[in-house]
């Protein structure tokens, strides 16, 4: 059976009210992402990073998922053959749709890290600086996010599944974050049909074999549709 490795970004939660991750001005929600999303960021001014992502993870209860999750989570139930959601989000608009077969690669608003241990664990409201683990008791527990300079989470899986998938679809994506805006050429190295599926071209859009353009919430549903409808031929797209 053919394996589908699906990466989304910002662009397909951006239609269920959830800021992208660079706007206006390169700005996150206002900020600088130099100011609240890297290491050297944490250290000079841990509280402005913590009450950044309290206020990420409190937003999450005033949105829902839309109809581009859903039709994934539906992929996900009805896709007989091998299938990976690798999301660049860290909210859980992608599991409340009911999606099951997905990593984040970039973390999770809904977890927490202890920078001395390394263990993870979820973690629903503020978590304020200088939380203690219960693990290693270290007053060192942080946001489970991954800053620019930190190495983005299941690379290994990732790469085999790339290596291994039969389509490679990009949902939602800038194309100008690495290391996922090379997964595409991954994918076409090992021989795997490319689509993407965006509001406008990407910065990699040049190495898809397909383009379409669009709203998420119209375009995935559609895309979703087409494929389980050729379920039963040999490949979900032709190359």
């Amino acid at each position: 059976m053919d394996n589908i490795v699906i990466l989304t970004g910002a662009g397909i939660s951006a239609e269920s009210g959830l800021a992208t991750f660079r706007g206006p001005g390169g700005l996150w929600e206002g900020h600088r992402v130099e100011d609240v999303c890297t290491p050297e960021a944490l250290a000079r001014d841990a509280a402005l990073v913590h009450r950044f992502y309290d206020e990420r993870r409190a937003a999450l209860g005033r949105v829902a998922p839309n109809p581009a999750h859903v039709a994934l989570a539906r992929l996900d139930r009805e896709w007989p053959g091998g299938l990976l959601i690798v999301t660049q989000n860290v909210d859980d608009l992608h599991e409340r749709a009911g999606a099951r077969r997905m990593l984040h690669m970039h973390g999770e608003l809904n977890s927490a890290l202890c920078a001395s241990c390394g263990t993870r664990r979820a973690w629903e409201g503020s978590l304020p600086p200088g939380t203690t683990c219960g693990d290693c008791g270290s007053p060192t527990l942080r946001p489970d996010i991954v800053f620019f300079g930190e190495m983005p989470y299941r690379m290994d899986a990732i790469e085999r599944a790339l290596s291994d998938c039969d389509l490679f679809v990009s949902i939602g994506t800038s194309g100008a974050v690495y290391p996922a805006a090379g997964f595409v050429r991954t994918a076409r190295y090992h021989g795997a049909a490319t689509l993407e599926l965006n509001l406008e071209r990407s910065a990699g859009s040049a190495w898809f074999g397909e383009t379409r353009l669009g709203p998420a919430s119209e375009l995935v549903p559609a895309w979703v549709d087409e494929v389980l409808a050729q379920s039963t031929q040999s490949s979900p797209m032709s190359r």
